[in-house]
């Protein structure tokens, strides 16, 4: 393992979509393209409904570790004027779709901290989106949230709202890598929110964790791991840090000398994997782990688990429409980028256009990479059905991981390897065109391991 550790260790995309950011070819892109294809696709697939999530990017201090879209400030006067954004921008795409009401499959809050929006902002905002529109049966509604500003009022208004899933970002209960990170919660804020989530009525309810954090050690893992099991969460991600400082200058409160590396960090991950699949919960795709009667187990059984920018999902909507600043939408057949700072956001949704500024036109090829990528990250195997000398190309690429024995072979078929499960990243690269064929000249992605 070791030495699959130092061959495997490379910088990889997450495969949150394909293709990803960096390799998007925006130069067939433009919002008057994408415009068409939401149309094209809501033509096509109204009946399934629009998956919604909402960027809510404020934060009252920085997370060091983090590498989303935030703004940090303590004047919760931004509140209101960032909520009458999003919703100006929900209009407008309603507009554009031209239904007068709209099905809406799928809700999710992220950020950003959404707890750091005060409940009956919060609700404003839920109100505003499914104005005039219809929720489908069994819709799911979702929301992160951080422990420590989490309110029993908080969780019984997006209750009434409609919201039954919830996640909290935890990522380690060690007091030492909290104060390196500067993420702060106890494990009384924690148990105070599971109390009262469950109380409410909360069927779902997902814990964040990350190996690999400055300072990490097996037994302050392996405790981190422990306490969070202790208060029996539906779902676990357990996921690897990204170090990105390039990109993140908040990572640089400390150097590549203070993180696991290699084997010691692999090591983190299959001792936590360990104990959280002897507590009964089952891995689904990468990084994630669920109660077998949890959602995302039966979504892994029956076929139908997805990943797309928001990690894996037990449904699949074909138009997902990503509301507030860097909110990335995806139409199965283009992606669209929204602008990055919320001025730039504000001004344009208060021009009455779109705030995408990049994107990305599939082109057939791309569509089945994509297929087969996913296939990999959800089913764990895919048919090579594209042409022939594509599929040559892909089996080339994985003839090393062929011989390290991470995924097998049995003619049409590429299945992972038990072992391969660890390295799911590099064998998605075997496939992902748009990325060998990019020229980079700076680092893009985190390491794989």
């Amino acid at each position: 393992m070791l030495a699959l550790v130092q061959r495997y260790d490379v910088a990889a995309p997450r495969y949150t979509s394909y293709p990803t950011v960096p390799c998007w070819d925006e130069e067939t892109w433009s919002p008057e393209k994408w415009i068409q294809h939401i149309r094209l696709q809501w033509a096509q697939s109204s009946s399934q409904g629009i998956s919604l999530y909402i960027h809510l990017p404020f934060c009252e201090s920085l997370c060091t570790y983090c590498g989303c879209n935030t703004r940090i400030t303590k004047n919760h006067g931004v509140e209101a004027p960032y909520i009458d954004a999003v919703l100006a921008e929900w209009a407008i795409y309603r507009r554009h779709l031209g239904e007068s009401s709209l099905p809406i499959g799928e809700l999710h809050l992220g950020g950003g901290t959404p707890t750091f929006f005060s409940p009956s902002q919060l609700r404003r905002l839920v109100d505003g989106l499914l104005d005039g529109n219809q929720v489908l049966p069994g819709a799911s509604f979702s929301f992160e949230a951080h422990p420590a500003n989490t309110t029993h009022e908080h969780l019984q208004t997006l209750f009434g709202a409609g919201f039954r899933r919830l996640s909290l970002g935890i990522q380690d209960f060690d007091h030492g890598v909290q104060l390196l990170i500067n993420r702060k919660q106890t494990e009384a804020d924690v148990w105070r929110v599971m109390i009262d989530a469950r109380q409410i009525g909360y069927t779902s309810i997902n814990f964040d964790l990350i190996y690999g954090l400055p300072l990490q050690t097996l037994e302050s893992v392996g405790d981190t791991v422990e306490k969070a099991l202790a208060m029996r969460p539906d779902r676990i991600s357990f996921y690897s840090y990204a170090h990105v400082p390039w990109m993140r200058p908040g990572q640089r409160r400390y150097t590549e000398d203070d993180l696991p590396k290699g084997k010691d960090k692999l090591d983190l991950y299959l001792l936590g994997q360990s104990i959280i699949k002897q507590a009964g919960y089952r891995d689904v795709g990468m990084d994630h782990f669920a109660l077998p009667d949890d959602a995302l187990c039966r979504a892994a059984d029956g076929g139908a688990l997805h990943r797309n920018f928001m990690g894996y999902t037990d449904r699949y909507t074909p138009l997902l429409i990503g509301l507030g600043v860097s909110s990335i939408s995806d139409s199965w057949t283009a992606f669209a980028q929204n602008v990055k700072t919320v001025e730039a956001y504000k001004a344009r949704v208060n021009a009455g256009v779109l705030p995408v500024f990049k994107g990305h036109v599939l082109s057939a090829g791309d569509m089945q990479i994509r297929k087969h990528i996913l296939d990999i990250m959800c089913r764990g195997t895919a048919v090579l059905d594209g042409p022939a000398a594509q599929s040559a190309i892909v089996l080339r690429r994985l003839a090393p991981l062929f011989g390290d024995g991470l995924v097998s072979w049995d003619g049409t078929r590429v299945k992972v390897t038990k072992k391969g499960f660890s390295f799911l990243r590099n064998i998605c690269m075997a496939f992902d065109e748009r990325l060998h064929k990019k020229h980079v000249s700076q680092p893009l992605f985190s390491k794989a391991v």
